[in-house]
């Protein structure tokens, strides 16, 4: 089979990696047996374990017309994004986003100021090779902020040993007049490897049958990355120099009764300039049956906002981080694996504009975990326990903010177990407990800026969040047949989110931070079907609630439904035709006061892709996507433009063109 589906503990099938990486310990292979997961305790085969693990290849990220990387992963079921235009998407696992998602670029969690509705993530997906994406409590791998999971980008692997690579890519997307372009090299020659890439996107005003262009909601982005290491039998020593600048526009509705703003290419105000940089030094080193990873980074998120002048920024936000993470993970000692290490970060944030939003702060976090697997036969268990300490202060601002001082303990641990009674047929049941300490916009925000519409006020007594889960889940995989099917239920107690009070303060809506205990719990399933080798039917859908004791919790994603047809047109090659068709029910349960009801809606897509080929060499792929055929006219639940009066974004044509140069 050249597509397989995967899943783990409750999770869904993905499609399979149709070749493995070369020098990267992360080696995917097409049966779940061998296929490898690195997002847990080290290196294990995703048939034994009990956490809910999904994979997605380079083939899968790019098999939709997405303007960014989150978006690409969105489509998997139990994940969503939180978006703002096309532009801006934030990760949503299993109802829960924001500071609850931690995600892993070049080895270490990305920290840009992820609190805000508007900030998405400044990673550059065309760097990405693929993701592994974690449904649920993380804490034991990841400390605090993996109340919901995690989202792990692994780059492009190095090629063989005396091989020197590289190609082009381009892309043309017509609902937004997107166009982008992708540079690249990387090379191996006797263990010194290296890679380079840089890429440039930018997209005037998307489109959608009821609004025509929505004004403010183009962007432009860039990114350069570098790499440079060594590989040695014992172990590999590697540094990752990136940058990335994004441009957008900010959305603002409707005035008067029609759209008002900027719909072409060019920066025009209100816009933001978010500029993200990192250095990250990645260290594997062999010791007799184990090895050490250590891997200490270096970043610096700036966000400007420009409303009245684009030589000034009212809001200016400075973030600097020192990222550590140093482990020790064993080799199998009679059945069982160990795995024990220290992480952390300190991290400073200031303001340097003339409007303030939230005050400047100091944050130290460390951490420390242990755990073990054991196999016995079929069955595998695995559990550990970690301990994290999180010290905020947080800096006075006369007229403005007091200061004060935080520290937030916590204990989070799991345990799990998988079970394979046939080679084809693995269940799993795991039991995480979750930590989050509330972040500074939460305890102390007090303003207003245009990328929320809204006036926020912190809540400086606020305790942390903690959360129990559990999954239980199966998967079955044969020749003709895949499925699977997964089950959660997750308490929190002392759920953070933000309140409409009914008061207006400036003009804008008041929204106060708040606290309750919450129920999520729901499903995910997926269903293969491939009666003859090139032909796949796929079915996939996910059902979630969320509650409070008076009520339902708000930004939970609409029940989903999904299909797709796929006929793959040559053995062996990368060429498929796909029809595929996304449904999203109705979304009645919500916050009263401060959300509304979201009506359901239908869309249908396709997509064809082809290898252009001569006497058996590959000098390029052409792929054509389209996303929204009939032009559908509605709006997502997770869309922050809903409350703007914007719909989604209209039909969208996408072709791209791929060439490798080796």
């Amino acid at each position: 089979m050249k597509k397989i589906l995967f899943a783990v503990s409750l999770l869904a099938i993905l499609p399979a990696a149709r070749a493995q990486d070369t020098t990267d310990v992360f080696t995917r292979h097409l049966n779940l047996e061998e296929t490898v997961i690195t997002g847990l305790t080290g290196d294990s085969r995703l048939s034994e374990s009990s956490a809910a693990v999904s994979v997605l290849d380079a083939e899968a990220l790019r098999s939709s017309a997405s303007s960014n990387i989150i978006e690409a992963i969105s489509r998997q079921p139990g994940v969503e994004s939180l978006s703002t235009g096309s532009g801006i998407s934030k990760p949503v696992i299993r109802g829960l986003g924001y500071n609850r998602v931690v995600v892993i670029s070049d080895g270490i969690r990305q920290e840009g100021q992820q609190w805000g509705d508007e900030h998405g993530i400044e990673t550059d997906g065309a760097g990405v090779h693929s993701a592994e994406i974690i449904k649920g409590p993380a804490s034991l791998m990841y400390g605090s902020d993996a109340l919901a999971g995690v989202v792990i980008f692994h780059p492009d692997p190095f090629p063989l040993n005396g091989t020197v690579s590289g190609g082009v890519s381009g892309e043309y997307q017509s609902c937004s007049g997107l166009a982008a372009y992708s540079l690249h090299q990387e090379g191996n020659l006797a263990g010194k490897v290296w890679s380079i890439r840089f890429c440039d996107k930018y997209a005037h005003a998307y489109r959608n049958a009821a609004d025509g262009l929505v004004p403010g909601t183009q962007f432009r982005e860039r990114a350069f990355t570098a790499r440079a290491g060594i590989n040695r039998k014992w172990g590999f020593s590697r540094v990752t120099l990136s940058y990335f600048h994004l441009t957008p526009g900010l959305a603002e509705g409707y005035e008067g009764g029609v759209l008002e703003g900027p719909v072409g290419y060019a920066a025009e105000l209100p816009f933001q300039q978010v500029r993200h940089y990192k250095g990250v030094w990645d260290n594997s080193i062999l010791t007799g049956r184990g090895r050490i990873r250590a891997v200490l980074g270096f970043q610096q998120n700036r966000r400007q906002e420009f409303e009245e002048s684009a030589d000034e920024a009212e809001l200016d936000f400075r973030l600097s981080t020192l990222n550590y993470d140093i482990k020790y993970i064993s080799g199998e000692m009679s059945g069982w694996k160990y795995a024990a290490g220290v992480g952390g970060m300190l991290q400073e944030s200031g303001n340097l504009g003339e409007e303030v939003l939230i005050p400047a702060y100091r944050l130290l976090d460390a951490g420390a975990f242990a755990t073990a697997t054991r196999s016995v036969g079929r069955m595998h268990f695995s559990g550990g326990l970690r301990g994290d300490l999180r010290s905020l202060e947080s800096f006075p601002l006369e007229g403005k903010f007091e200061g004060f001082g935080r520290t937030f303990p916590g204990i989070t641990g799991s345990i799990g177990m998988a079970f394979s009674p046939y080679h084809n047929l693995n269940l799993r049941v795991n039991l995480a407990r979750g930590f989050r300490a509330p972040n500074l916009s939460e305890l102390a925000s007090n303003g207003v800026h245009e990328g929320t519409v809204r006036y926020e006020r912190g809540n400086s007594s606020l305790l942390p969040e903690y959360s129990l889960q559990g999954d239980i889940g199966a998967d079955f995989s044969s020749e003709h047949f895949s499925a699977t099917a997964a089950l959660f239920c997750n308490r929190i107690d002392g759920y953070i989110f933000a309140e409409k009070t009914g008061a207006s303060v400036e003009g804008y809506d008041e929204y106060r931070y708040t606290a309750s205990a919450a129920v999520l719990y729901g499903g995910e399933a997926v269903i293969d079907v491939h009666p003859v080798h090139p032909l796949h039917v796929e079915l996939r859908g996910a059902l979630l609630r969320g509650t409070f004791s008076e009520g339902d919790m708000p930004l939970i994603p609409a029940p989903r439904l999904g299909a797709e047809i796929r006929w793959e047109l040559f053995h062996g090659r990368g060429d498929f035709v796909a029809l595929r068709f996304d449904h999203r029910f109705a979304q009645n349960h919500y916050l009263p006061g401060t959300e509304t009801a979201t009506p359901a809606y239908s869309l249908l897509g396709a997509a064809i892709s082809t290898e252009i080929r001569f006497s058996g060499r590959r000098l390029a792929t052409l792929s054509l996507i389209a996303d929204n055929l009939t032009d559908a006219v509605y709006t997502d639940h997770l869309s922050r433009l809903k409350y703007t009066g914007i719909r989604n974004p209209g039909r969208n044509i996408s072709v791209r063109l791929e060439v490798p140069i080796q």
